[in-house]
């Protein structure tokens, strides 16, 4: 039988989906199979757009009509009908998760006591243990409450839960008064002490980002039709409204930052000052603008925009001022798939303010014995936030690359430094709506560091002929910068190559950071996450055709890796024959690095020559190599040359459906890591955290701690 968690609140609007999805996260860093059931969706043809956000992130990919139970319709046609139903569903659901995550209805009607009991029952039903949300402001009108009111409601809940016989695993109170967090877990904690002794509480504090919609979400609201900027800034949150109904002049000192400006669509004086403001460094960053009242743009007036340095979303709709401004205040920010940054947002804040450990703890949840994609990731993320170490990011001008900084920042992973002039980059993240305050800028065209760096550098390559002259134009560089920084501990690690290509990234690595002692060749593994694993691949991408030499480098390097990332290294040499069945130039290369690996490393588990069927299945092994201690346990396949490694990764990644993390370079002194140029915003974040871990494992010289 699955674990469960039973999610639910006594009223609408506190954030109960920003709980469930913290929930999910801290789930699936420990279990392998974890699901998302909703007992009752809004409709039988509306799509829930919380379900699908929630499925989302949870690690068992199941259908989503699979993953409903009744609508509102049903449970208000005969509720005890609809019970039979959610439980039937259920039963379905679990049988293919270890903990499968339920969360209660949205009061999508009046909040009555009606819609708590049926939750209640339903959780009751199910056997599942009831975490609790409770709002930290009014959801009628959005005033905050004090925690003595929040305690009011916690206490006449709990009672209910406590009547309807539902356990309550603990309260999490949302979007409470950051001021008050500490004296809201008191007073709340007193207040279901006599229902449910020894329930933990959770304060969440409010964020005015999470409640704020997007500009996409407004344009919709308003039936309004972008004309004029950037599309992809359409999903920055408006963190305001301004009506800009009067002259230009007094206009602009009510600019604020975030804010969805409303223009009568024949200001076009008002228009053009917006428009100037936002591209100054002097006014605040506005989010857009919606033209009003239907007017058709004069010729001359769109000459004048197109001409004007500035991305900024504007829009058109038909309705005039109060009809505009009603639906803009009517419109609410919610977590959706399409919201990625207030989805990582809200994870931040989950894990800062609820106690994951305890929570698991009284859920009583079996850690899994099995490795998926999801929890590798997110143990990759936990390892890299103990680490405490900093990264570099030459690329700033990328958006890929800011928008994995905020996440990165956001969920405390590590400290960065972003290079690039500070106020482009940092106009264009507030462009984004993302926050990255807590990184460090750097122009190193303009850096303090760049004479230092520029020294060092016509030290190093002085026996190329290089002058501190022509050094100081390529430590600008932002790769070189980026090197120099690791190579004097102002950073511990480096990621680049979103838009640079490999040699571009690597070569002032070799140049600079050197291999360590020990190790003739820089390499690179793949992580490839499959269903229930995660195993090593090296080389897959850095040296074309390595001889034997090399290629024993490159299994000791891999193996070290592994053990780095908690693989128990088990090294296969591949080859197209196993131990002594084959002869030609091709195994006798691979045996002798094999023997070379024994040599240098005698304590390492390695087999070889060994096809990768013999390697990775137990039952081929048994026949092919019985005695092994590698043959059908390997963890580390080590190929013969680049063709057959980096053909095999991708075939595996598509044809299994594993996740290739990678490539991770190996080798070095200390650790600097290449971006693909296609790199999405996650292969980024888990570069990254690998970088992190990198370089808090191992010392100076490359050595491990």
């Amino acid at each position: 039988m699955a674990t469960r968690i039973y999610i639910t609140s006594a009223e609408g609007h506190t954030g109960k989906s920003t709980v469930a999805l913290g929930v999910l996260e801290a789930l699936t860093r420990t279990v392998g199979r974890v699901g998302v059931f909703r007992p009752v969706s809004r409709s039988a043809d509306e799509r829930d757009s919380i379900l699908d956000l929630l499925r989302a992130h949870a690690s068992v990919d199941l259908p989503y009509e699979e993953c409903v139970g009744v609508s509102y319709d049903d449970v208000h046609a005969d509720a005890d009908a609809a019970l039979g139903t959610i439980v039937s569903r259920f039963a379905a659901i679990e049988r293919a998760c270890d903990v499968v995550v339920i969360v209660g209805s949205d009061y999508t009607d009046v909040g009555t006591p009606t819609e708590l009991s049926f939750n209640a029952r339903v959780a009751t039903n199910l056997g599942a243990p009831v975490l609790l949300v409770l709002g930290g402001r009014s959801p009628a009108d959005g005033a905050a409450r004090t925690p003595g009111e929040i305690a009011q409601v916690a206490d006449v809940t709990t009672s209910e839960l406590r009547a309807l016989h539902a356990a309550l695993l603990g309260v999490v109170v949302n979007r409470a008064d950051p001021d008050a967090l500490e004296r809201t877990n008191e007073v709340v904690g007193r207040a279901i002490a006599a229902h449910h002794a020894g329930a933990p509480v959770w304060t969440i504090p409010e964020d005015a980002v999470l409640v704020a919609p997007t500009v996409r979400a407004l344009l919709a609201a308003t039936g309004a039709t972008l004309i004029r900027g950037d599309e992809s800034l359409l999903d920055r949150e408006a963190m305001g409204t301004v009506i800009a109904g009067m002259s230009m002049e007094n206009v602009l000192p009510r600019l604020i930052e975030g804010a969805i400006v409303v223009v009568a669509g024949d200001r076009n004086d008002v228009l053009i000052a917006t428009v100037l403001a936002h591209a100054s460094e002097t006014f605040p960053s506005v989010a857009g603008v919606i033209l009003i009242g239907g007017f058709e743009q004069l010729p001359q007036i769109q000459r004048l925009l197109e001409g004007l340095p500035s991305s900024l979303p504007i829009a058109r709709t038909d309705l005039g001022t109060y009809d505009t401004a009603l639906r803009i205040t009517q419109t609410r920010g919610r977590l959706a798939v399409e919201s990625p940054r207030k989805a990582q947002l809200a994870l931040s804040l989950f894990e800062k303010h609820v106690d994951a450990d305890v929570l698991q703890e009284r859920l009583q949840v079996t850690p899994s014995q099995v490795v998926t994609p999801l929890m590798f990731e997110r143990q990759l993320l936990d390892r890299a936030r103990a680490s405490r170490t900093r990264i570099v990011l030459p690329e700033g001008d990328d958006d890929r690359i800011l928008t994995a900084a905020a996440t990165l920042l956001q969920r405390d992973v590590c400290a960065l430094t972003i290079l690039g002039e500070p106020t482009t980059v940092r106009a264009r993240a507030s462009e984004l709506g993302l926050d990255i305050e807590a990184a460090e800028l750097v122009d190193p065209q303009h850096s303090p560091l760049r004479e230092r760096f520029a020294d060092e550098y016509a030290r190093l390559r002085a026996h190329r002929g290089m002058t501190v002259e022509l050094a100081h134009d390529t430590v600008a560089d932002v790769s070189y910068f980026g090197t120099m920084m690791v190579q004097f501990g102002y950073a511990d690690g480096m990621v680049s190559g979103a838009k640079h290509t490999t040699a571009h990234t690597i070569r002032p690595a070799f140049e600079i950071i050197k291999t360590r002692p020990g190790t003739s060749v820089v390499s690179s593994v793949f992580l490839m996450a499959l269903a229930d694993r995660v195993l090593v691949y090296g080389d897959c991408a850095v040296i074309p055709d390595p001889t034997s030499d090399q290629l024993a480098d490159i299994a000791i390097s891999s193996a070290e890796t592994a053990a780095q990332f908690g693989i128990d290294p088990r090294v296969a040499m591949l080859s197209y024959s196993t131990g002594d069945s084959g002869t030609g130039a091709d195994v006798d290369k691979v045996r002798q690095a094999t023997a070379f690996v024994r040599e240098r490393r005698p304590e390492m588990l390695v087999e070889g020559p060994i096809q990768y069927d013999a390697a990775a299945d137990p039952t081929v092994a048994a026949t092919k190599m019985p005695d092994s201690p590698v043959a059908g346990r390997a963890t580390v396949f080590i190929f013969p040359d680049l063709n057959t490694g980096n053909n095999t990764y991708k075939a595996v990644q598509r044809s299994a459906g594993a996740v290739a993390i990678g490539p991770v370079l190996q080798g070095l002194r200390k650790p600097i890591n290449d971006l693909s140029r296609g790199a999405l915003v996650r292969d980024i974040v888990n570069t990254v955290a690998i970088t992190a871990i990198q370089a808090a494992t191992t010392d100076g010289t490359g050595a491990s701690r």
